[in-house]
């Protein structure tokens, strides 16, 4: 667990803020050609979040292919097939939240600080150093709301979640199989991992048009 959450952290974090300097300078180009009347908004929007999807593509297939080996997981088609979905999609979500960022605030500069807390929060509530189970209850709603969260649930119970080999507790004497062990202590049931693709994939989404709304609706041109 602990190499995939800091795989998920340090890649994502890296590639929302690589991509903030570049689409602030595509912005600020779009101005001119926007008033030219060389295209409207939208297309410009669509064309940024579009051409994204190959280059994070390649990126995550040549991560996986290595990271799927090295860490010696289960080589089944399901769970690498799974691997590589849950990736992708992070590191999309990430990028587009990057970018996101950039569309809503004047610069990149400002981006980067908007962005650095929301990855301290995504950190702390991801269920990693604190588990589900032992977050106070009134901030567990904070976790559902996380999309690290959904990234880790998501890659435990795909390589896992159906994993019926013993397991040593820390007392060394109990052996429980690893699918009660991730049920038990951390919260994380098998059955529930179509969901976790489905929460991905909408953070995806969500930062994708938030980005085009953004995109559309403000100017930040100096005159």
């Amino acid at each position: 667990m602990g190499s995939m959450y800091a795989a998920v952290l340090f890649i994502g974090v890296t590639n929302g803020s690589a991509v903030q300097p570049v689409v602030s300078v595509e912005r600020f180009v779009s101005y001119r050609e926007r008033a030219a009347g060389m295209y409207s908004a939208l297309p410009f929007a669509f064309a940024q979040i579009v051409i994204e999807l190959p280059y994070v593509f390649a990126q995550t297939i040549i991560y996986c292919s290595i990271f799927y080996s090295m860490a010696s997981f289960e080589w089944t088609t399901s769970k690498f097939i799974w691997y590589i979905f849950f990736m992708y999609f992070t590191m999309l979500y990430f990028t587009f939240y990057g970018m996101m960022t950039t569309a809503l605030t004047p610069n990149h500069n400002v981006a980067t600080i908007i962005a650095a807390p929301f990855y301290m929060l995504w950190n702390l509530f991801s269920g990693f150093m604190i588990p589900y189970k032992r977050i106070p209850i009134w901030w567990r709603w904070y976790y559902w709301a996380n999309p690290i969260a959904w990234t880790l649930y998501g890659l435990l119970t795909s390589q896992y979640g159906n994993d019926n080999g013993p397991m040593k507790l820390s007392d060394g004497d109990s052996l429980l199989p690893v699918k009660q062990v991730l049920r038990e202590l951390l919260g994380y049931r098998h059955d529930f991992l179509g969901v976790a693709g489905f929460m991905v994939v909408g953070f995806c989404v969500f930062f994708a048009l938030i980005f085009a709304c953004a995109i559309k609706s403000f100017n930040f041109q100096r005159r």
